[in-house]
């Protein structure tokens, strides 16, 4: 089975990161609820802030304003960051629907 969407290295790092400071609560199907702190967010993926008590691989599911519910799994943990890969990209014109309703600030915003 594929976990997550199937990108390159490339692929990854060309996926901009938009800064947000998100508090949210995954769903983890060993640990319940899971308190996060999502402090970037792309079409690929987040970082989270602060410690997580998972492992590599494992997967929690969210819940994004205009995305609904989507699953992402742990690829990558560094002290008390670390960063999660969705399960597919998400489509354009709905996370530039999630980036506006989480930076109000016009300024904050990039061009198009």
């Amino acid at each position: 089975m594929a976990s997550g969407a199937q990108l390159s290295v490339t692929d990854q790092r060309l996926s901009t990161r938009h800064p947000v400071d998100l508090p949210l609560i995954g769903e983890h199907r060993r640990l319940g609820d899971v308190m996060l702190h999502v402090t970037n967010l792309s079409t690929t993926g987040f970082m989270v802030k602060g410690e997580v008590a998972l492992q590599r691989g494992e997967r929690i599911t969210i819940r994004l304003q205009h995305i609904g519910r989507i699953e992402a799994f742990l690829v990558w943990t560094d002290g008390s960051r670390a960063g999660f890969q969705f399960e597919r990209i998400l489509r354009n014109d709905d996370f530039l629907m999630v980036i506006k309703s989480l930076q109000p600030n016009p300024r904050l915003h990039r061009s198009r």
